[in-house]
């Protein structure tokens, strides 16, 4: 083996290789099996409805007065409590005009509490979805 080392002649240049890697990217569509089934089913469970419903009565008494008054001294509508009342005027001639008090209605708001009970049905859906592989059986 020689020591020397080979210098280019003027006539040869000295190549030396310039190498660059390239990447292709892409898609391609690929069966990963045949498809699927869905099944659904709707069940009905009962429900207890346990609610307090409120319902006003209202109790119309009628109390007789029997009183005359002045046109002017005639009384309006008024609240006693939880009572209403309503005075019923009638016009009565006399030497001179007055109004009379027939009687009053005493109007009472009582008002009831019950239960009510009931069952109605309530649906819910569930659904299962069953794949296939490309042998077309079905998978887990």
């Amino acid at each position: 083996m020689s020591s020397t080392p080979i210098e280019p002649s003027e006539q040869e240049p000295l190549r030396i290789p310039v190498v660059e890697e390239r990447l292709a990217v892409g898609t391609r569509m690929v069966d990963t099996g045949r498809g699927v089934r869905i099944h659904k089913s709707v069940t009905e469970h009962p429900v207890t409805i346990d609610e307090r419903l409120l319902r006003d009565e209202l109790r119309v008494q009628r109390v007789p007065v029997d009183r005359i008054v002045g046109a002017a001294d005639a009384p309006g509508q008024r609240y006693e409590g939880d009572t209403l009342v309503i005075p019923v005027l009638e016009e009565v001639l006399v030497v001179e005009r007055k109004v009379r008090i027939m009687e009053e209605l005493h109007i009472t708001r009582v008002r009831h509490e019950e239960r009510h009970l009931d069952t109605v049905p309530l649906k819910a859906e569930r659904v299962e979805v069953e794949r296939f592989d490309e042998a077309g059986d079905a998978g887990a």
